[in-house]
């Protein structure tokens, strides 16, 4: 079979225009190059993609498939397909990379894209990479890396364009045309600096190069201008970007002084990590997951959520046990009262979900907690009302009983309500004190719900029914 990459790239193109998918048939023949050990249209089929479609790539192969490929194609590699890895696969595709083509590939990269790379690795691989950096790029990384994790000072660039807050338009474009082989590959901002070395302000690229040579930079600066200390949290980082609109800031030490520059590129990828170790936590599979994990890993960081899980089952199956007696005599109650806990389980993962991404973007706060509260309460209760309704009809007509029906309709709306109240007060509750709401409030809320729908139901059915 004669394969045609240009064909196939086209094909990939045409197809993920709208999805931004990759084609199978890309793996189909990559496969069949790696099989044939044809480096030629390995490298054709790799030509036209963008690096996060090849990480993308890299993630989507067996451990097999991945291993021929880089062996055959490990010169192709470059730092942007390393930087756009999850961490646990990148670890695995550097181990199969030999070191010149690993130090080839950060010496392209830019200082934070390096931190990113080697801030995860052992320490006689961060080594390996760290000998291949220049002297003055080496010393950037470890500056960084002498931060804290998950900080702005390990987020941020050395990279940056800076010149005196008196200086004019004209000499600063002379300074930059000056520049042009020692600046960052992307840069949006002038950052302007006293004789301290503290940022005062900073200018578009834009506003720059509409100005008039004689104007100062003073007068064309950005109104968004907000420093950010080193030592800040990423996630705080991140939701400044958001808040305030920002495209970089610039970051400061403890005295002030500037020590770098964080783009919204990084940002954005953070605040993206946010989410979705908040959407894996809320699943309770970990706040780290990936297709290309091993069964071990993933069976480890599941394994404690589904026993936390068992356990309040066990909890739930003790309420049901002290109605033994009244669903042996009425067999309906068996089989209505999932119905009561499933409802009351959904209904509270909509208020969970909601809470938890409200506290996450800071909008749920103690101004608006209580009208938040009588909301979810008012929704449970309608929801309750229409819901208890519903089955009341279905009570009476499937076992001829109107008394059932107004059982399982009282317990609907008592679990709804709390359901709804569960869903905020939880992750409330567990933020003020500290933990994680994404990854504990699930199993509590799922608790609550099933040990108040049960209860409800039978506890007013041993009083209506017997």
């Amino acid at each position: 079979m004669v394969v045609d990459p240009q064909q196939i790239a086209d094909d990939i193109r045409d197809d993920a225009r709208d999805s931004y998918a990759l084609d199978n048939s890309l793996r189909a023949s990559l496969r069949q190059a790696v099989e044939a050990q044809d480096v030629e249209t390995i490298d054709a089929l790799m030509e036209p993609l963008h690096p996060a479609d090849i990480a993308d790539l890299l993630e989507q192969v067996s451990a097999p498939e991945r291993e021929g490929w880089l062996t055959l194609w490990s010169s192709g590699i470059d730092g942007e397909v390393l930087s756009e890895l999850s961490e646990g696969l990148r670890e695995d595709v550097l181990a199969l990379l030999p070191d010149e083509v690993i130090a080839e590939a950060v010496r392209e990269l830019d200082s934070d894209d390096v931190v990113d790379i080697v801030e995860d690795l052992e320490e006689d691989q961060q080594e390996a990479i760290l000998d291949a950096l220049e002297p003055a790029d080496r010393a950037a990384v470890e500056a960084a890396l002498s931060y804290p994790e998950e900080t702005a000072g390990r987020l941020m660039q050395r990279e940056i364009v800076a010149v005196p807050e008196h200086w004019s338009v004209g000499e600063t474009i002379d300074h930059i045309r000056g520049q042009a082989g020692h600046l960052p590959e992307e840069f949006y901002h002038i950052i302007l600096t006293d004789p301290r070395m503290k940022p005062t302000g900073y200018v578009t690229l834009g506003r720059l190069l509409s100005s008039v040579r004689k104007v100062k930079l003073s007068d064309i600066t950005e109104d968004s201008f907000r420093p950010i200390p080193a030592s800040q949290p990423e996630d705080q980082v991140a939701y400044a970007f958001n808040q305030y609109h920002l495209i970089s800031a610039p970051v400061v030490d403890d005295d002030g002084r500037l020590v770098g520059v964080i783009t919204i590129d990084d940002a954005m990828i953070v605040l993206d990590e946010e989410h979705e170790e908040d959407i894996l936590r809320l699943a309770g599979v970990g706040d780290e997951s990936s297709l290309s994990d091993s069964v071990v890993e993933t069976t480890k960081r599941r394994f404690p959520w589904l026993f936390v899980n068992l356990i309040t089952s066990i909890l739930a199956s003790l309420v049901i046990a002290q109605f033994e007696a009244a669903i042996a005599q009425i067999v309906a109650l068996a089989v209505l009262m999932p119905i009561v806990a499933s409802m009351g389980g959904n209904a509270g993962t909509q208020s969970l979900t909601v809470a938890v991404r409200a506290i996450a973007t800071k909008d749920l706060t103690s101004s608006n907690l209580i009208r938040v509260i009588t909301r979810e309460a008012g929704v449970g209760l309608i929801n309750g009302v229409v819901f208890a309704i519903v089955m009341g009809i279905v009570g009476v007509v499937w076992f001829g009983t109107p008394l059932l029906g107004v059982v399982i309709g009282a317990a609907m709306i008592i679990n709804l309500l709390v359901a709804g109240l569960a869903g905020i007060l939880v992750p409330v509750i567990l933020d003020r004190l500290r933990i994680d709401p994404a990854l504990a409030s699930g199993a509590f809320v799922t608790t609550v719900t099933d040990v108040v729908g049960f209860f409800s139901f039978l506890g007013l059915a041993v009083i209506l029914l017997l």
